[in-house]
């Protein structure tokens, strides 16, 4: 019970890795805070682990200040929404601009901002994880907005590290490489588009999102309590080689 009288906000926790991460911190004792969408998720989700949970749409910047106020002071934040338009360079229209970047960077900036002055009012310390992609660092074909949020994200991570340390709010990223999600397990399955990626990984396997939410909890616990600015990939050494 690692995080026994904890609580942890978690953005995206509907489905895939917000939902892997709500499952295990709940495991590990911590109060789930999810935020999602979708109601239905959220409703089987709280069936499964307990916890609160806040509809919310996290496009609206006014919607996603009122949930943060809604959530209240907690101790975590892990932001886990995420979405992609496919759009190449040369395709790329202003609405799937705006929809990945109003939900991917705006809407976790918010959030990070409104957790952090939480925090402070309550006297500092506290623990942030974003969830951004390896599509940040390497060029994927149709990924052109996508990668600039998460790049973006990453880069506003160390920003926060460097302006929140100083309350002992610690910020962190994690870049994990394809996660088999449902739909990404959907997306993935014909080996003609899937090997090409697969032999890239020394692990010789993508991940699953129980990977990336068990990672996400070690950089939120004490043991990475000098942690801060970090992005850890978590991709079978994708990036290594």
């Amino acid at each position: 019970m690692q995080f026994s009288g904890k609580s942890v906000i978690i953005t995206g926790a509907g489905k895939g890795i917000g939902r892997a991460c709500a499952k295990l911190m709940a495991a590990r004792g911590a109060q789930v805070v999810a935020l999602s969408r979708t109601a239905s998720d959220l409703d089987s989700l709280r069936a499964e682990i307990g916890g609160r949970s806040i509809t919310v749409d996290l496009s609206d910047p006014a919607a996603t200040r009122a949930a943060m106020a809604e959530a209240g002071t907690c101790d975590y934040l892990i932001n886990s929404a995420g979405i992609n338009v496919l759009e190449t360079s040369f395709d790329m229209t202003d609405a799937g601009y705006d929809a990945v970047m109003k939900i991917n960077l705006h809407a976790a900036l918010i959030t990070c901002q409104e957790f952090a002055r939480a925090r402070v009012a309550a006297g500092g310390n506290g623990a942030i994880v974003n969830i951004t992609s390896i599509a940040g660092h390497r060029g994927f074909n149709e990924h052109l907005c996508y990668a600039a949020s998460k790049a973006g994200l990453e880069g506003a991570s160390r920003v926060m590290a460097k302006e929140f340390g100083p309350h002992n709010i610690r910020v962190n990223a994690v870049a994990p490489t394809i996660t088999l999600t449902e739909l990404a397990a959907e997306a993935w399955s014909d080996p003609a588009k899937s090997q090409p990626m697969m032999v890239r990984h020394p692990m010789n396997r993508f991940a699953e999102a129980e990977d990336v939410a068990a990672t996400i909890a070690m950089m939120l616990s004490e043991d990475a309590g000098m942690m801060t600015g970090a992005v850890v990939p978590v991709d079978g050494g994708f990036l290594a080689v």
